[in-house]
């Protein structure tokens, strides 16, 4: 996210780092799936053990919901944030932060109440249940489908961004679209109940599954991150099962080393810190010339104006692996 998130320059960035424009999945369009199926991992991990060995279900939904609801207050704070720092006409209600606290409190209370096969009709019926709202609302184009136009009624002006003249509004982390996020959760609560269990040819079968449902889902609603499609759903989820499988393989089983292992006890900092960060430079006046005489100036002739952006996000995700590294060592962790 950090990678991608900040560019030094928004014009020159290279396809791969780029989500895509409407259809379609590129690499960067895999992260944000990939985290909400962690999280719902890590629901199965944290939770399910304190259920079985006989935790009142009461005293854990309330620290559920109020983890999400810190959640998904730290995501406005960081709007406010940014509304204040780029001058903004509107602020922006939705986010990815109150995405992930809505699926995180959604899944939690999910994998509290509901048995597997009750979590898994919860699965079925939001990927079938979004696929017919979406192919009833008549269009898959930007701000003319479904997602976009009840967030438009429902938010106004308070999303994302506006189409000029028309009033039309699109958010790519809306409240309609976040029933296939929720979805792509609970597939992760499932593959995360696998990994306790040890049952990782389910795992890998489930990842071959879903990937090829996906795929074919594909030619009748077609890859789309913005309206978190269910052939997206399905596809990165897939995809997910297999990269959850091979990293337990590689590093529980193998021992190969946890290189992400700081980002992944400090991610609420790093994530928050390097946006308030960002908020910052802005508002200061200093993001741009301190890409312009650090980066650009002098590699810009020689190599080009894309590797100087990417030497700039590298660096920028660089010095936050440091600051994480050095939390990890003393032994801080921010949480919420």
């Amino acid at each position: 996210m950090l990678l991608v998130n900040n560019p030094g320059d928004w014009g020159h960035v290279y396809a791969p780092l780029l989500h895509a424009h409407w259809h379609g999945c590129t690499p960067t369009d895999l992260i944000f799936p990939m985290f909400l199926f962690i999280v719902g991992v890590s629901i199965a991990l944290a939770l399910n053990p304190r259920v079985q060995r006989g935790d009142a279900r009461p005293a854990l939904a309330r620290g559920v919901l109020a983890r999400a609801a810190r959640i998904v207050g730290l995501g406005l704070l960081l709007h406010l944030c940014a509304w204040w720092a780029f001058d903004l006409a509107h602020y922006r209600v939705m986010g990815v932060l109150q995405r992930i606290g809505l699926c995180f409190g959604a899944a939690g209370l999910c994998a509290l109440w509901l048995p597997s096969r009750a979590q898994w009709g919860v699965l079925i019926a939001l990927i079938a249940g979004y696929a017919v709202l979406l192919a009833g609302g008549g269009s898959y184009e930007p701000y003319l489908n479904l997602a976009s136009r009840f967030d438009s009624r429902v938010l106004g002006v308070h999303v994302y961004e506006l189409q000029a003249g028309s009033g039309r509004g699109h958010d790519p982390e809306g409240l309609l679209s976040t029933l296939g996020a929720l979805a792509t959760t609970l597939l992760g609560l499932r593959a995360g109940d696998w990994l306790r269990a040890g049952r990782m040819r389910a795992l890998w079968i489930a990842g071959a599954a879903c990937m090829a449902l996906g795929f074919a889902a594909s030619y009748a609603q077609p890859f789309n991150k913005n309206l978190w499609t269910p052939a997206y759903v399905l596809w990165t989820g897939g995809i997910a099962c297999w990269v959850l499988a091979a990293f337990h393989v590689a590093i529980d089983r193998r021992g190969w080393p946890a290189l992400g292992r700081a980002f992944g006890v400090n991610a609420i900092a790093a994530y928050a810190g390097s946006a308030f960060l960002l908020y910052a430079l802005v508002a200061a006046g200093g993001l741009e010339p301190l890409y312009r005489h650090a980066f650009a100036d002098w590699m810009t002739p020689r190599f080009g104006p894309t590797l100087p952006s990417l030497a700039y996000a590298l660096a920028f995700v660089a010095l936050w692996w440091a600051v994480v590294r050095l939390l990890d060592a003393q032994r801080i962790y921010f949480k919420i």
